[in-house]
Parts: structure tokens; C-alpha cells; sequence
């Protein structure tokens, strides 16, 4: 690691939901590359981060199924680097059911792990983000949430809309104490998710190291700039 690298994250600690693979992954390891220290919250142990060591990488079990977990993790990570400056709201779940195949127990399911989560887990940390010197929120948003792309995509454009709303809800709760949030609205990336696509559409698609670079500038930021969305997709679309 460079110094300069060093200097960028400069110790700063945040917490990351659903690092274990695809994007959540990247973002933990773009911004241990650059001298965060993280707290990646998954169902299992992140063998892919194991490298870092404990004194800047750190595991707790977490399940944005299970509210109990969200508070164990809180008070985990906060006892292991004793402080928190940022949490990243990565994980979630699709569904490719339309607003009229949707069942309440799908409705109440998807809207559970993407919405509910992470509100719990912004509440949670929000003590610890007051007392940083610039506490940072960041919601893995989708452009879904800004647009509904076709009818099988309809519950999980709701779900990813009411996200970002969180984000911008989160955004103006957090401007007394000058805690920024920005949601990130990624178009189609190619994460396990693109496996089944043409592998000359794949070769195309945004890739999760690109996210991961927005991801720490928005961190990275000073409260002087108040970002509130940043959308990115792997080709020019009409409105975004």
C-alpha cells in the first residue's frame, strides 16, 4: 500500500452489508486498498478478505433477514476498531415477479432485506456516525429504482425505489450533524448475476471495480460536498 493510499482512507472504519461477493466485495476491497478498515457483515466468514488481517479487516455474522444480528454486528465492529465512520448498504435481493404475481409474503419479503435492513441498521450506527468526524451513509440504490425497465422487474423496482428515498430521507436527517448520504444507482453490472447473459454483452457490462471507485470517492468526499445520487449504467440510456 502506498502512502499516498494510506493517506486517503487515513484509518477511517466502515461498515459494509453483503460483502462476501459482487459488489460489496469490491467496495471492501477498494477501500482497504486505500487505508480503510472494514467491518463486512455476511451470513459466512469472507475468505477473500482473510489477507488484511484482523487489525484492518473484521467479520461479523450478519442476516438482514434477522434485526438481532444488525445490533451484534453494530456493537461488534464498534468494540473492534472503536469508532465507525461510514456504512455501506449493500446487500439485498431480487425477484423477477411483476406487481401483480407479487404475493404480500413476496412484497413483505424483498422489501424486509432492502429496505427495512438497512433503515434498522442506519439507526443503529447513527450514534457512532454523529461522534466521526464525517459520518458517511451509502445505499446501494439501482437505476431500477429510477425507472421499471419491464413487468418482471416491477417488485424490485419498488423495492430499490423505496431504497432511494431511504437515501435521501437518511440525506436530510443527517444534515444538522453534517453526515452525508449518497446513493449509488448501478444499471446492469457484471457480478454473478450476469452469468446467464452473451458473454459479448458481458464483456460490456460495468464492471464491480468501476462501482467500487464511486463508492470511495463518495466516502471519500468531505462534507462539503453533499452528493445525493450518483446513477451509472454500462450504456447511454434515454433519461439517465
Amino acid at each position: 500500500m502506498t502512502a499516498a493510499a494510506c493517506e486517503a482512507g487515513a484509518g477511517r472504519v466502515a461498515l459494509i452489508s453483503g460483502a462476501s461477493r459482487g459488489i460489496g466485495l469490491a467496495i471492501a476491497r477498494e477501500l482497504l486498498a486505500h487505508g480503510w478498515r472494514v467491518s463486512a457483515g455476511t451470513r459466512q466468514p469472507v475468505a477473500a478478505l482473510a489477507e488484511y488481517g484482523a487489525d484492518r479487516c473484521h467479520w461479523s455474522p450478519f442476516d438482514a433477514r434477522d434485526p438481532a444480528s444488525e445490533a451484534a454486528w453494530v456493537a461488534a465492529a464498534h468494540g473492534h476498531f472503536g469508532g465507525i465512520d461510514a456504512i455501506v448498504h449493500n446487500a439485498g435481493i431480487l425477484s423477477d415477479k411483476s406487481v401483480i404475481e407479487a404475493s404480500d409474503q413476496d412484497f413483505d419479503d424483498i422489501f424486509a432485506v432492502n429496505v427495512k435492513s438497512p433503515m434498522r441498521l442506519t439507526r443503529l450506527v447513527w450514534p457512532h456516525l454523529r461522534a466521526a468526524p464525517e459520518g458517511k451513509v451509502l445505499v446501494i440504490a439501482s437505476l431500477a429504482g429510477k425507472r421499471v425497465r419491464a413487468a418482471e422487474g416491477g417488485l424490485y423496482s419498488m423495492s430499490k425505489a423505496a431504497a432511494l428515498m431511504l437515501a435521501h430521507g437518511i440525506r436530510h436527517a443527517g444534515d444538522p450533524d453534517r453526515i452525508r448520504c449518497t446513493a449509488i444507482c448501478p444499471g446492469f453490472v457484471a457480478t454473478d448475476m450476469a452469468d446467464g447473459v452473451d458473454e459479448s454483452i458481458k464483456s460490456q457490462l460495468t464492471q464491480p471495480q468501476e462501482v467500487a471507485r464511486i463508492a470511495r470517492l463518495a466516502l471519500e468526499l468531505p462534507a462539503t460536498a453533499s452528493v445525493a445520487e450518483i446513477p451509472v449504467s454500462w450504456r447511454v440510456e434515454t433519461a439517465f
